[in-house]
């Protein structure tokens, strides 16, 4: 395992689930972490546990990744604390209050899930990469899922929110060609939390992807092992980590394209 020692970390949605297991994993590893999340009573409680087990510096920046000017306030206090910004986990995000068809799920609650994975990354890039752009060096990782390629019956919001959050890293990694600064996806596979559990797909599942899985794609991201994937989409649990390090992908590599319908397709080279 490469050490993260000197490096600072943000994790969105760092409070429970994925992000709580992320955060620990960078931490113990000598990373600076500060964690982002809404409610700031249960943050600065995972926050102080972080730091009691692994010795690291932690912080807790309450914020809801939607609100510009919050994101923009914890942002600042994140480099007024710790310097700067070297990775960004955009991690945070809703789940479908209900497995209904996209036509009965209710309009304000399906937007504000889409919201809180895209225009909550969004935010968070807009406020971080121009300082990792100006240094010369850093890392966005956004926390994709199987749902980011396919389309399925339910949990519509986040799929559409998941895709459109893949198009987006896609869009920054080439924005950035030339600089030092990478973008990648990083789906987890599906790990055990409290939100998987709920989910009527993944009832009777008893083969769930390890969070020290994820952690390690993750780490690897955060030493520079993996760049030459920039702008694509890496899977935990699936992928093999001494694999990805060998291996240069093509132009459009786990990127999302159409599938020509034959050799005729006039969109097949578009």
């Amino acid at each position: 395992m490469a050490s993260l020692t000197g490096q600072v970390a943000l994790v969105t949605g760092a409070s429970t689930g994925i992000g709580r297991h992320l955060a620990h994993g960078l931490a113990a590893r000598g990373a600076s972490v500060a964690g982002l999340a809404r409610g700031a009573e249960r943050l600065g409680e995972a926050m102080d546990e972080v730091a009691q087990a692994t010795g690291a510096r932690t912080l807790a920046v309450a914020a809801d990744v939607t609100d510009r000017a919050a994101v923009e306030a914890a942002v600042a206090r994140v480099h007024e604390e710790f310097g700067r910004v070297d990775l960004l986990v955009n991690n945070a995000g809703l789940m479908d209050p209900d497995e209904v068809p996209v036509w009965e799920a209710d309009p304000d609650e399906w937007w504000a899930v889409v919201e809180s994975h895209v225009r909550g990354a969004l935010l968070l890039v807009h406020a971080v990469v121009p300082g990792m752009v100006a240094r010369g060096s850093g890392r966005v990782v956004s926390l994709a899922s199987g749902l980011s390629t396919r389309g399925g019956a339910i949990y519509s919001a986040y799929s559409v929110g998941k895709t459109g959050l893949m198009r987006l890293t896609e869009n920054l990694a080439a924005a950035l060609e030339g600089t030092p600064v990478r973008a990648f996806d990083l789906a987890p596979g599906v790990v055990q939390t409290e939100m998987t559990a709920a989910m009527s797909i993944h009832e009777g599942r008893t083969e769930w992807t390890p969070p020290e899985a994820v952690v390690e794609l993750l780490e690897a991201i955060a030493a520079g092992e993996l760049d030459q994937w920039s702008g694509r989409f890496l899977r935990a649990g699936a992928d093999d980590l001494d694999a990805l390090r060998r291996t240069r992908p093509c132009p459009t590599g786990r990127q999302l394209r159409l599938t020509p319908y034959g050799a005729d397709d006039p969109t097949a080279a578009v």
